[in-house]
């Protein structure tokens, strides 16, 4: 394993555990609170409901975005959907996917990692669409606080450079390698208050 994969696999790694903190965290908080009550509080088997499938979204996001796919291998919109519905139930993100019924996996872990990409351009909420369609992907951010950063943008086309990144920034690079393994190019389109990706 080269330095720089090396690195891409700690971040990776990172990132998971960073995201995951919360709900696990969350979880855990529950189950106190449930143990001190003979009969637990509605709001606390909530907290637990709500913490554990968020954590289980999270984990099923991650196994597609920073797993491994194969050429002949498939995902279905049907999965992916839940998935999404799950991630984004009670954020700051509204989220509007469309797709075919049935896509290559490793398109699937690009559009993904394009998502992660996106949460970055819009910190303080907004909206986001993916759209597949014979042209290839489409994939759009808006809101009125939109976040341009360049610099990380350039690991599409340029996923191997000098800088590094850090675990919360490592979706650029891994989307900049999944856009080589799959002989695509991306395009960047930067507005006032949406930032467009196709692909």
């Amino acid at each position: 394993m080269t330095d720089f994969a090396h690195h891409l696999a700690a971040l990776v790694g990172a990132r998971i555990c960073h995201d995951l903190i919360s709900p696990i965290g969350a979880i855990g908080n529950g189950v106190e609170l449930v143990s001190l009550e003979l009969r637990p509080k509605p709001e606390d088997m909530a907290l637990l409901s709500d913490s554990a499938a968020a954590a289980n979204a999270k984990l099923r996001f991650f196994r597609i975005a920073f797993g491994t796919a194969a050429p002949d291998q498939s995902t279905s919109r049907s999965e992916v959907v839940p998935i999404l519905r799950d991630l984004y139930r009670s954020g700051r993100i509204t989220l509007d996917w469309q797709s075919p019924p049935d896509l290559p996996r490793g398109e699937v872990k690009l559009a993904f990692l394009m998502l992660l990409c996106l949460e970055q351009a819009i910190p303080t909420g907004g909206s986001v669409t993916l759209r597949k369609d014979d042209a290839g992907w489409q994939a759009t951010a808006s809101s009125p606080r939109l976040r341009h950063d360049a610099s990380l943008w350039s690991f599409l086309s340029d996923p191997m450079p000098a800088r590094m990144v850090d675990a919360a920034q490592v979706q650029f690079p891994l989307a900049g390698l999944t856009l080589a393994a799959l002989s695509r190019q991306a395009t960047v389109d930067v507005g006032l208050n949406s930032l467009s990706v196709s692909f």
